[in-house]
Formats: C-alpha cells, sequence, structure tokens
C-alpha cells in the first residue's frame, strides 16, 4: 500500500517573466522564458514524495517528448507511474504561465491527455488527493472509491470552478484558497456539503481551518522572500497529505506544509521549487 495516491495532472509549463502582467489587448516584453515539468498532480506527486512519503500518481500524458520528459520527472523523484497512462491521440498537457516582477503568476492550463483521465485505476493508499484539471467525474469517482476503502479524501479545487454538493461530499479536507472558497459558498455551505474540513489558504496572510463542528483556527504565514508563487499550493496539498499518511496530527501536519509552502515560493518553477523533507524540517525549526 502506499502512503498518498495523488489523481491529477502532468503538464509542461512554459514560463515567461517580465515587469507586469499585459492588460487585455496589450503586448508587453517579457524578461525571461523556461520550460518545468508541472501540473498540479505532478507537482503534488513530488511534493508528497519528497516530504518522505511512498507515493502513486494516476493520470495521462501524450505520445510526445513532453509526455516521456513527464514520466522522468517522476521516476527521478521516487513517485511511482504504473498507473500514468499514455494518450496516442491528445498531447500532453500545456500550462502557459506569466510570471512578473512580485512574483506572481496568471496561468493558462491546456488539458490535452488530462482530459482523458479514466477512473478505476487508482492505487490503494492511506491519503488519496485530487485537484480539478482532469474531468470532474473521475474525481468524484476515485475519491469515492477511496473513501470506501478507508482511506482519507484531500481534494485541491483548483482551477476554481463550481462543484455539485455529491462530489463535495466525497471529501474529508478540501483545500481551496480565498478565490475558490468564495466560489463555493464560503466554509459553512461546503461543510454542509459533508466535508469535515476546510483549509483556506491565504498566502501571506497564512491559514484558516474550519471544522464542521464549528471549530476555526488561524495559523500565521511562515515569512518568505517570494520569488514565484508557481507551485506553492501544490506544495503545501502534497506535504499536508504525506505528514497526514504518515500519522501527524492535523494541526502539526498543515504547519509542515505551511513551511514547505512558504520555501517554493523562492524558488522559480513547479517541480523545481518544491522542498526536500529535511528542507521543510529545517525551515520550521526556524520559525
Amino acid at each position: 500500500m502506499f502512503d498518498v495516491a495523488v489523481v491529477g495532472s502532468l503538464n509542461l509549463d512554459l514560463v515567461a517573466t517580465c515587469a507586469r502582467h499585459p492588460a487585455p489587448g496589450e503586448t508587453v516584453l517579457g524578461d525571461d522564458y523556461a520550460e518545468y515539468a508541472g501540473g498540479k498532480g505532478l507537482n503534488q506527486a513530488v511534493a508528497a514524495s519528497r516530504a518522505g512519503a511512498a507515493v502513486a500518481l494516476i493520470g495521462a500524458v501524450g505520445d510526445d517528448e513532453a509526455g516521456t520528459r513527464l514520466r522522468r520527472v517522476a521516476v527521478d523523484d521516487g513517485v511511482d507511474i504504473d498507473t500514468v497512462e499514455t494518450t496516442p491521440d491528445r498531447p500532453t498537457g500545456r500550462a502557459l504561465i506569466v510570471v512578473d516582477e512580485r512574483g506572481e503568476n496568471s496561468i493558462v492550463v491546456v488539458a490535452g491527455a488530462n482530459a482523458t483521465v479514466r477512473a478505476g485505476r487508482s492505487a490503494r493508499a492511506r491519503v488519496v488527493l485530487a485537484q480539478l484539471e482532469i474531468p470532474l467525474q473521475t474525481v468524484e469517482t476515485e475519491l469515492t472509491a477511496a473513501r470506501r476503502v478507508g482511506a482519507t479524501t484531500i481534494l485541491n479545487p483548483a482551477p476554481a470552478q463550481p462543484l455539485s454538493p455529491t462530489l463535495l461530499a466525497t471529501c474529508d479536507v478540501l483545500v481551496p484558497n480565498e478565490h475558490e472558497v468564495e466560489l463555493l459558498g464560503g466554509a459553512d455551505t461546503i461543510h454542509a456539503a459533508g466535508v469535515e474540513t476546510v483549509i483556506v489558504t491565504r498566502g501571506s496572510s497564512g491559514v484558516t481551518i474550519s471544522t464542521r463542528s464549528g471549530e476555526l483556527i488561524d495559523l500565521r504565514a511562515f515569512p518568505a522572500e517570494v520569488v514565484d508563487t508557481t507551485g506553492a499550493g501544490d506544495a503545501f496539498c502534497g506535504n499536508l497529505a504525506a505528514r497526514l499518511a504518515t500519522g501527524a496530527a492535523f494541526e502539526d501536519a498543515v504547519s509542515w506544509a505551511m513551511a514547505a509552502g512558504a520555501l517554493a515560493v523562492s524558488v522559480p518553477g513547479a517541480v523545481a521549487s518544491l522542498p526536500t523533507a529535511a528542507a521543510t524540517a529545517a525551515r520550521l525549526t526556524r520559525a
């Protein structure tokens, strides 16, 4: 059995840096360009693996150079990819990312092969983690199956979109940011759908943990030098899943995940920014 199974996307990230984001209809000159391995599924799987968990990834890539590259990245970080399919008629997913001089990003995701991820290929795991860059029906089916066998289910509802109460009901833990929680009607609405715990990530303002019983806990963010926020939420989610899978107390797991997220924003790229367990532990001791 794995500690964590991640059901999600694999993308090649195409990243341009510039002084500011262009307004609609405007062209701005960029400062630099780079390509990185990414996709919320791959990012979170690698984050969990670097946190010390045994991780399986469920997803799909195209039969192309980008797909081969992303598979290699996962394997090199110790992620099991037996349940990553190759789709011959769809390209590997892409994310088009613009990062401004403050480190803030805007992203356009093109699903490609991620749109073909099928349910029914789950690996047995203590924690199953999913996001929304693959078909919603696949997410719902996989989380339902995971709960049926006693796994803890975590959903990161990104990219932001409306979700049905039946999908929300498959989640033990929901991890939205401030915009995503508002789109879903707020924590009270989410709890009413059956979600036990909501962790709202608020960037430099920290996180708020809300429970179905009415408990509310605010945790202050770790100071961080922001270079690129791409992948910070994925670092948080992957580390949270890893720590919960290995038996950490809930609030301790959240603090660990916050430390990992703070480290991630100080390095450009997605997978490249994800910290090791040793680095996260060291960051915690300096808190």
